[in-house]
């Protein structure tokens, strides 16, 4: 074996912070708070089902915003830049109207 290959302090992987959990807040319009812990890597439409379920609403009219901007499905915590306690918004929705 070569010297890389004995395992030198350069060759060793080092352990990534995206790998490490976090907790992140769902708050909604009326003031609820739902906490959760994930993966920095985890598709936040993990979160939003999960979420969704915890509420009893259906996925499909769920919406998750962070900063004003919408969540998209293939979003993780990692791209948005999200921290640990950070919170996402959720909007709920809304069918019907004036008739």
């Amino acid at each position: 074996m070569s010297d890389n290959e004995q395992g030198s302090p350069a060759a060793q992987p080092e352990v990534k912070p995206e790998n490490t959990s976090m907790n992140i807040k769902v708050t909604s319009t009326d003031g609820n708070e739902v906490f959760f812990k994930i993966k920095r890597t985890t598709k936040l439409n993990k979160l939003k089902t999960a979420y969704a379920e915890r509420v009893g609403k259906q996925m499909n009219a769920i919406r998750f915003f962070y900063e004003g901007r919408k969540v998209l499905d293939d979003d993780t915590p990692e791209s948005l830049e999200l921290e640990d306690g950070d919170a996402i918004e959720v909007q709920l929705e809304q069918v019907g109207g004036a008739q």
